[in-house]
């Protein structure tokens, strides 16, 4: 059946229908779409898809013909982009284990592949084809096309060679501070454009249309000092912050100014200054938006996002461009929609939608058609019926806070009385919204009414309610969990008395300090790479910047005083858990060590605490691997099952 908007003419194709009853492993695996991106002509889509059991990227031309067929395998893939219509720019991480000279164990690196689509065009690893420069980008700031070739600019490091003559040395790492890099993307040949930073501190570059440096931002770390120059390499626009946040964020609508952005102490200060300097203009200060989007082309922004009852609108400069914006918003008003990529005249749009019978569907719309066809599905296995209610569930925190969270419900079942899944989620600087999300999809299709909370921290309000979180970690930003929870059960919708707390990272933590710290609220808790010590954590993160003083004053804003640390860490508070707890966590975590729950399981140990600890081998902090994801989802909902059975 096809489905019509009336108001536009767009014709668009739900997923298939599926039964409910749908294979746990169907939820935890990779989606068999995970990204897709549209050629400057329109005429290609590309995609990384999983068919048949291999994971590949897919070119496809017309909407439906194949072009190219590339396994990935386990590769890490973060992002895919085309370079003209010939050629895509794949965009892999792995984890490397450091030597103990670096301020870290172990580290995430990216890679970026040049993929040709057409067989007569070569490709290759940006920064591969030299012994001087290691295989890794740090940072990618844009793509130009300056005459018939295309350039790429990157973040990259640089050996060194010491000594003289005939006693010149093999390439060492002298520092690993990028320099800035403009790549020939068809030769990969490489060409240095701007020195790094000076020791302790840090650079960013805008890139203009014609692929020159317009303007640099250098930031010490140490004082907090910042400075903007010009093309010139003029000092136009300075000062100091206590946190080092402060960021080039992109061009302006006609590229010759630069939008910057500093965090403050009473929030976010957004600017705007021209290539002359002198006091830069407010940038949007009377609009709230979310984020800004730019034309890939020139660098130029082309307006920002906002959200409007829990949807996200697109907000072009250009009316003829907005215009056409509008005509794809309103053909997708019945289901949470998001535009994902778009040719510059907006004539090709690729739109994702998720939510409420829809699992995830990606479509290739064309304006000047009026169709919008669906050429990839997420999850085909998990078809409209099998996707639990979504909504926003809204209540107030003990102390009057104004929250909400998203409320997923099992598909089919009566919502009166249900055993509930606590899910907060990372972060804790991020948030939950009404789409499709796949692990509280996994155990609302086991029985459970899953609860994912907004607690004060995220950020799907304004900065004041990001830093009404700060220095509230197991305190406020906690009892807005249980608030929740409590809230929820007011209306009958769940059971209080059946509940479980899980959670990956932040939402570990909240996991742990829900059946340590906080007592007699769940009868189970699954943390997930969850930080268990408040001090480790810190420490971690101060060595890792290499003890930045600028890098010491957000954390201490964030995590708030170190008195109180040891209070609300669940390592210290082992002997009070009250629940049982499993522990599940990848080997290869740069961001929270594995160490954080081998140290809890053995604390549970020593105090005979009901715990199991999962193992996930070569897996990061972010669920990369499709295998290793499916373990951590099986014994999560094994252990929830088991300990809160929704029957």
């Amino acid at each position: 059946m096809l489905y019509v908007s009336g108001a536009l003419g767009l014709v668009y194709a739900p997923p298939a229908i599926a039964a409910p009853a749908v294979p746990l492993e169907e939820y935890g695996k990779l989606p068999d779409v995970e990204d897709s991106a549209i050629s400057p002509s329109g005429d290609r889509i590309a995609m990384i898809t999983t068919r048949d059991g291999k994971r590949m990227l897919l070119a496809i031309e017309n909407q439906t013909k194949p072009i190219a067929a590339i396994e990935v395998g386990d590769m890490k893939v973060r992002s895919i982009r085309w370079i003209g219509d010939e050629r895509l720019m794949l965009v892999t991480s792995q984890t490397e284990d450091l030597s103990r000279r670096f301020t870290t164990d172990k580290a995430e690196f990216s890679v970026a592949r040049i993929v040709p689509i057409s067989p007569d065009v070569e490709g290759g690893v940006v920064f591969g084809n030299s012994d001087r420069y290691p295989d890794t980008v740090q940072g990618i700031y844009g793509v130009r096309k300056i005459g018939k070739r295309h350039y790429g600019f990157f973040g990259g490091i640089e050996f060194v060679r010491k000594g003289t003559g005939s006693r010149m040395g093999s390439y060492t790492l002298d520092h690993t501070r990028p320099h800035l890099f403009k790549v020939d993307l068809e030769s990969l040949k490489i060409e240095k454009i701007a020195n790094a930073a000076p020791i302790d501190t840090g650079s960013d570059w805008l890139i203009d249309a014609q692929g020159e440096i317009a303007y640099s931002l250098q930031v010490d770390y140490n004082t907090g000092r910042w400075q903007v120059r010009n093309a010139k390499g003029k000092k136009i626009l300075s000062g100091e912050q206590a946190r080092a946040s402060v960021s080039l964020m992109g061009l302006g609508y006609d590229g010759t100014t630069a939008i910057v952005y500093e965090r403050t102490d009473t929030g976010a200060n957004w600017m705007e200054i021209g290539q002359d300097g002198g006091e830069p203009t407010p940038f949007l200060d009377d609009i709230d938006f979310e984020d800004l989007f730019f034309d890939p082309a020139t660098g130029h922004l082309m307006g920002y996002t906002v959200g409007e009852d829990d949807a996200e609108r697109h907000v072009f400069a250009d009316k003829s461009l907005q215009d056409k914006a509008e005509r794809v918003r309103k053909a997708f008003t019945s289901i949470e929609s998001s535009m994902i990529d778009w040719t510059s005249d907006l004539s090709d749009v690729i739109v994702r939608t998720s939510g409420n019978q829809d699992s995830g569907t990606h479509y290739a719309v064309d304006l000047g058609t009026n169709r919008a066809n669906a050429i990839a599905y997420e999850r085909f296995a998990i078809g409209p019926e099998a996707v639990g209610p979504i909504s926003t569930f809204e209540y107030t925190a003990s102390d009057g806070l104004e929250l909400d969270g998203i409320l997923t419900l099992p598909p089919g079942v009566e919502a009166k009385n249900l055993p509930v899944v606590l899910l907060p989620h990372g972060g804790p600087a991020n948030a939950d919204y009404p789409i499709f999300d796949w692990w509280a999809q996994a155990f609302a299709s086991r029985g459970y009414a899953v609860f994912q909370p907004n607690f004060r921290g995220s950020t799907n309000r304004d900065t004041a309610f990001v830093r009404a979180g700060y220095g509230e970690y197991g305190r406020k930003m906690q009892t807005d969990k249980s608030d929740g929870l409590k809230a929820l059960a007011e209306t009958g919708i769940i059971d209080p008395d059946r509940a479980c707390i899980v959670g990956a990272s932040y939402g570990g933590y909240a996991a742990l300090v829900g059946v340590t710290i906080q007592q007699d609220l769940y009868k189970c808790a699954v943390a997930v790479a969850p930080l268990s010590d408040l001090r480790d954590r810190y420490e971690y993160r101060y060595r890792a910047s290499g003890k930045d003083r600028t890098r010491k004053v957000g954390l201490l804003e964030q995590m708030g005083d170190p008195k109180l640390w040891d209070d609300y860490s669940p390592l210290k508070h082992a002997d009070k858990a009250d629940a049982p707890i499993m522990l599940i966590h990848g080997v290869d975590d740069t961001v929270v060590p594995y160490s954080h729950s081998t140290k809890m399981a053995d604390k549970l140990k020593d105090f005979d605490k009901t715990y199991e600890l999962i193992t996930l081998e070569g897996e990061d902090h972010w669920l990369s691997l499709s295998t290793t994801r499916q373990q951590m989802l099986e014994n999560a909902v094994r252990w929830v099952e088991t300990y809160n059975p929704p029957d």
